[in-house]
């Protein structure tokens, strides 16, 4: 690394300044040399997980190698704007296209341009970012969702889930507030944006069911479409089905299994709407078995088998981890992206069908 980790990476508790550091040379010494940050050396890359990474890297300080990650997206996107599912040693390894993969760009990027103030590189990245969120709204499905994936014949599937829709709902936003700063007007996206957040927030029964999966849980939060007491009562639901006090958040509800990325991600929709206290007990609880002396993260433990699974150590779930401490620290740009109180709302809606 080239300076010492801002305060905003301490957290009594979580990370003091010498884990901070570890953590994030972590996913540095995962990084190509062409900018991609593959899950773990020899493993593929995703570009979700990659743009993850990449911000994580930004609230270090590290930005010139988060600006080469977004350089890497730049890059590799096709022409229809989108970005295939899997990269591994620079190479395609799964054609397909899924959609909240490719909106991701933007919620990294203008994340990015808070950290940084270089308006020379937003007005540069610009057109991957219009092209990207192009690309997803035009796969909108009827009542606003938008479909999950095309296969690899180039086929959208006429289905959607509601994590990778309310992660595309916060990428959508985010891309209005990049337009709007560089006052290049997308009423489509404003469209787009007010009826996917009206479907995620009122009808769950326009996406595929997969309430077993903690990221449907929270991630209506964690994409900002919901706040306030709707966001809470959502948490409350389901919290002792998913949380396991000491531990973590199971990937699955019916399995033994906590994750750190899903763990650092109710953190930081916890953090959203006012829980921090909440959000910290998680954090610290992952220390205990999920760090490595390294500083990364394993991506799992299996606590009736007393066992990490699978074996691997992620960038993603160090990112995840790095993203909400620097919420809980104030870091100002993870605050605006994450809070949400200041992304634009696109255009609001009542009801559609």
């Amino acid at each position: 690394m080239t300076a010492a980790v801002p305060e905003v990476l301490l957290l009594d508790g979580v990370l003091d300044a010498e884990q901070a550091a570890g953590t994030v040379r972590s996913i540095l010494a995962e990084q190509r040399a062409d900018g991609a940050i593959p899950w773990f050396t020899g493993h593929h890359l995703d570009p979700w997980d990659h743009t993850e990474a990449a911000m994580a890297l930004d609230t270090a300080g590290e930005h010139a190698a988060a600006e080469a990650a977004y350089r890497w997206l730049a890059a590799h996107q096709n022409p229809d704007g989108s970005w295939y599912a899997a990269y591994t040693d620079g190479e395609v390894s799964n054609r397909a296209k899924e959609t909240n993969f490719c909106a991701y760009v933007a919620v990294g990027v203008w994340h990015h341009h808070l950290s940084t103030g270089d308006d020379a590189f937003l007005e540069w990245i610009w057109p991957v970012v219009r092209r990207a969120l192009d690309f997803i709204v035009r796969l909108r499905l009827p009542g606003g969702p938008i479909s999950w994936r095309l296969d690899e014949d180039g086929t959208a599937t006429a289905e959607a889930l509601l994590t990778g829709s309310s992660s595309i709902l916060h990428a959508l936003r985010c891309g209005l507030a990049v337009a709007e700063y560089l006052e290049e007007p997308q009423p489509d996206w404003e469209l787009a944006a007010g009826r996917l957040r009206h479907a995620v927030a009122h009808h769950p029964e326009r996406f595929l069911d997969k309430d077993r999966f903690s990221m449907d849980w929270y991630y209506p939060v964690l994409g900002t479409a919901l706040r306030g007491e709707a966001a809470l009562a959502r948490i409350e639901r389901d919290w002792d089905r998913f949380v396991v006090p000491g531990l973590g958040v199971r990937c699955v509800s019916d399995r033994p299994w906590v994750t750190g990325g899903e763990s650092a991600e109710l953190a930081l929709a916890l953090w959203a709407i006012g829980e921090s206290d909440r959000a910290v007990d998680i954090l610290r609880w992952i220390q205990k078995h999920l760090r490595h002396d390294d500083g990364s993260y394993w991506t799992g433990y299996v606590f009736e088998d007393d066992a990490i699974w699978p074996e691997e150590r992620t960038t993603w779930t160090a990112g995840a981890l790095l993203l909400a401490v620097a919420a809980l620290g104030g870091d100002p740009a993870t605050v605006a992206v994450f809070g949400g109180d200041d992304l634009p709302e696109g255009l609001v809606v009542q009801d559609c069908c």
